[in-house]
């Protein structure tokens, strides 16, 4: 994992290997990496910078629905992992969501969570953790310090999600689906990013 990114330093872990004294963490699928994760990647790393501690991504592999075939991946993990990296986080987490993942309860991923020492999460209002959903960005907010973002939308004030992005595709519209991306836009403002080197920790 990890090999051939360019990116600034980035440090990759599997869940669980990774403790922290302390962090600003943003936790998603990230399919497509699209303009709202991109609102919540920009929100934490900015946080963490106030702080001056570690920003990090908490991310699946492969995305839950896709896991549960409601829906196919609009990217690979490997090409996410790089779009991600772009943002210039300092930790990226790739929990493998198999069949083990699936039966953690949502009081094992706050555990798991709590390694991180996050002083804030940060998260969409549609997040949800543990098995059958258990656990809801409310839930996460009785244990942490966190921030709900809400859900960033087009300019014909509907929500861009992962979802759209695959009806607009499956449409024959890839220029809208695209535009819901936006990912040309941030490669093209992002030359250093891109040419810098990736360090790989924990392949």
């Amino acid at each position: 994992m990890g090999k051939g990114f360019d990116s600034a330093a980035v440090a990759f872990h599997r869940d669980g290997e990774l403790a922290l004294d302390a962090s600003v963490v943003t936790i998603g699928a990230f399919d497509g990496v699209h303009r709202g994760h991109q609102e919540l990647l920009r929100q934490t790393i900015a946080a963490a910078r106030r702080r001056g501690i570690p920003a990090v991504v908490y991310t699946f592999d492969p995305p839950p629905k896709v896991y549960f075939g409601q829906a196919e991946a609009l990217i690979s993990l490997h090409e996410k992992l790089e779009r991600i990296a772009t943002f210039t986080p300092d930790h990226v987490i790739v929990a493998d969501f198999n069949q083990i993942y699936v039966r953690r309860t949502a009081a094992d991923f706050l555990a798991e969570l709590q390694l991180l020492q996050p002083r804030e999460v940060i998260v969409g209002e549609d997040f949800r953790f543990g098995s059958c959903k258990g656990g809801t960005a409310q839930l996460l907010r009785q244990h942490f310090n966190t921030r709900i973002l809400p859900p960033v939308r087009c300019g014909k004030g509907e929500i861009v999600s992962s979802s759209r992005i695959r009806t607009l595709r499956r449409s024959g519209l890839a220029a809208a689906a695209s535009a819901l991306e936006n990912w040309r836009d941030i490669v093209t403002a992002s030359p250093a990013n891109r040419s810098a080197q990736l360090e790989v920790i924990n392949p």
